[in-house]
């Protein structure tokens, strides 16, 4: 599975940005995705993760009530919906996928695709 994320920016405190993840290569039907970012200086920390059926969805502290994950297996897309951003929330966001949930959250996924930059300003 090749995977293409997009949609990042430059974005005041308090905006919203919408992040996509393109699939490619295989159908992710049999895939659950998350998103994880990556701040400088720092590890790549887990964001977001949504099960293979789209039944099950989660997210670290840091993000919860704010930014939503969800997923188009038609389209072969996953999103993360960001609100309310701060300042705290610039890094590079990655998407993954792997067949196993447990593992996109333990960030052992089998796939990973090149980030999107966001800048989140005063």
């Amino acid at each position: 599975v090749q995977l293409q994320a997009s949609g990042g920016g430059l974005v005041q405190a308090g905006g919203s940005l919408r992040l996509s993840c393109l699939a490619s290569g295989r159908t992710i039907r049999s895939y659950a995705m998350g998103w994880f970012r990556q701040a400088p200086g720092k590890e790549r920390e887990f964001v977001a993760g949504i099960s293979v059926s789209g039944g099950i969805t989660t997210y670290a502290d840091s993000v919860k009530g704010r930014f939503t994950v969800s997923r188009d297996n038609a389209k072969n897309t996953v999103a993360l919906q960001m609100n309310s951003l701060k300042l705290e929330d610039t890094a590079v966001y990655y998407c993954t996928a792997d067949p196993n949930l447990r593992a996109v959250l333990l960030r052992t996924s089998d796939y990973w695709g090149q980030g999107t930059q966001v800048t989140v300003s005063s």
